[in-house]
């Protein structure tokens, strides 16, 4: 067994303060705190000789944006994922692209539209020269990911015996033998078989709902992305998580580079989506992160502005001030959203709540006689 790191302790109670955060309220979370001090050095001993092993997880179905499975690993877990993350997730970070997107600090949904954009108005000099856009998205994506490839990948960068046998542990576990499997029939029969982690085969599949899974995910998807900017040689390229956008003037271009790119993409056994790529003019509207991109604007997706107006008329009263802020943020992050902040304002006021006047861009809690 490779000797532990001799800073572990301090590592892991930074991990469970990172752990815990926006978490505190959480019973899990409470449960965890109550006693700390005797949890974090059971949780130490553990990791340092090697015994520890992840616990039961709660496979559950939500349904926004679509039907899929989410796996919730147990709090202590979540706190190694977050110790293994911590330790070497810089290294990886440090070699990824700037193009990539989704669980790295500082580029989520907005930086991946404001990327994008930013791309498109090179390709097009300022949308005075007409260009194509190619999306793809890869089929089944977490489903389908052989962990065996993602093994190997992560021995290339992780060179410390002690952490290379943490991140194997995580990674290799399959949560399908320990799981406390969570609402009706009904609701886990709206997840295709196909997409469900019950019915991948053996070492393929990372759960959605894992820290690790998704920064997993990236240093899988990192091949595939030296690829296009190295090999491709694409001028101009995005990707958040499976979603990935190149930028040209010539279709003909683009059709070649996805064939480089399904070509890349099955030296990983991973697909893309034939239903799900698309090859347009960039003028027609670009959709990507719940953002449309059209010439001179950045507008929010329709879809997305539907399913806001329809959990606010759904949404429980105790409820309804914070998802309706949360939606008024969303919203304005695109440089145009002033008929969708009306809109959703409009359907707040209905509800008693007072709307901040000039901006429109958050709502207040209603008084006590309301």
């Amino acid at each position: 067994m490779p000797s532990a790191d001799p800073h572990l302790f301090p590592l892991l109670v930074q991990a469970w303060l990172d752990c815990r955060r926006h978490k505190r309220t959480s019973a899990s979370a409470q449960a965890f705190e109550a006693q700390a001090e005797h949890n974090l050095m059971q949780l130490h001993d553990e990791i340092a000789s090697g015994q520890w092993q992840p616990g039961r997880s709660v496979c559950f179905v939500i349904t926004r944006p679509k039907p899929r499975e989410v796996w919730a690993a147990q709090f202590r877990d979540r706190i190694v994922h977050h110790l293994l993350y911590n330790h070497i997730a810089p290294r990886f970070h440090a070699a990824f692209t700037a193009d990539s997107c989704a669980c790295i600090p500082g580029r989520g949904t907005l930086y991946g539209a404001k990327r994008l954009e930013s791309q498109v108005r090179s390709a097009t000099q300022n949308w005075s020269q007409p260009a194509h856009y190619l999306k793809c998205d890869l089929a089944n994506f977490f489903v389908s990911i052989d962990k065996t490839v993602l093994l190997a990948q992560l021995q290339r960068r992780i060179h410390e015996p002690w952490w290379m046998s943490l991140a194997a542990t995580i990674l290799m576990h399959d949560p399908r033998g320990n799981v406390d499997v969570r609402g009706t029939r009904r609701e886990l029969a709206l997840v295709p078989p196909h997409k469900s982690l019950f019915n991948a085969p053996a070492d393929h599949g990372l759960p959605i709902g894992n820290l690790s899974s998704q920064f997993f995910a990236n240093v899988l998807l990192d091949e595939v992305d030296q690829h296009i900017k190295h090999r491709v040689r694409a001028p101009h390229y995005v990707r958040y998580v499976d979603d990935m956008v190149l930028l040209h003037h010539s279709p003909q271009w683009l059709n070649a580079a996805r064939q480089s790119i399904e070509a890349k993409l099955a030296t990983l056994h991973l697909q893309l989506n034939p239903r799900k790529t698309i090859l347009q003019p960039v003028d027609r509207g670009v959709y990507f992160v719940g953002h449309v991109i059209k010439p001179w604007r950045r507008t929010t997706r329709p879809r997305t502005l539907a399913t806001a107006l329809q959990r606010i008329q759904t949404a429980p009263a105790a409820d309804l001030f914070a998802t309706g802020n949360s939606y008024l943020g969303l919203v304005r992050q695109a440089t145009h959203s002033h008929q969708e902040r009306a809109q959703l304002c409009r359907a707040l006021l209905k509800h008693g709540h007072a709307v901040e006047g000039c901006g429109l861009s958050k709502i207040f809690r209603k008084g006590p006689s309301a």
